[in-house]
């Protein structure tokens, strides 16, 4: 008898695959370590000129924490964004590593809102993030049937 672990096949995904797939999501969760310790977050976003862009409120946590005080730093985090299939143990996620900026010029906000990024969140969401990512790894675990 089979535990069902043992028959799923995993693909590692190229960044082309990873890309695609992210682009066809909204929800993706935001990791790093914040005040108090390590924080992970939903955010919902959308895939731009292969960057990840979203956002949230002036003065919320995540701006706070994402604000290193140095002009022109930017803070390292993840961002996971998944689907899966429990009743079928099949699925697919992705990882971003990358740097996060606070979108401040002028130019690139124009550029940026034109990803289309509405909050889900209530209240006003007008600080525009954006991740670049710098390693792209993803993986689908499948089953045979």
């Amino acid at each position: 008898m089979s535990d069902g672990a043992r028959d799923g096949a995993v693909q590692e995904l190229d960044t082309a695959e990873c890309l695609r797939l992210v682009a066809g999501q909204e929800i993706g969760r935001i990791a790093y370590n914040g005040r108090f310790g390590p924080m992970v977050l939903p955010v919902n976003y959308r895939l731009f000129e292969d960057s990840i862009v979203f956002r949230t409120a002036q003065g919320s946590t995540m701006d706070q924490d994402l604000t290193t005080g140095i002009a022109d730093a930017e803070y390292l985090i993840a961002f996971e964004i998944d689907e899966l299939d429990p009743d079928r143990r099949e699925g697919w996620t992705v990882l971003i590593h990358g740097s996060a900026h606070h979108v401040t010029d002028e130019d690139e906000r124009s550029s940026v809102a034109q990803a289309g990024v509405t909050p889900w969140a209530g209240g006003v969401r007008d600080l525009y993030m954006r991740i670049r990512p710098t390693h792209i790894a993803g993986r689908r675990i499948t089953h045979p049937g």
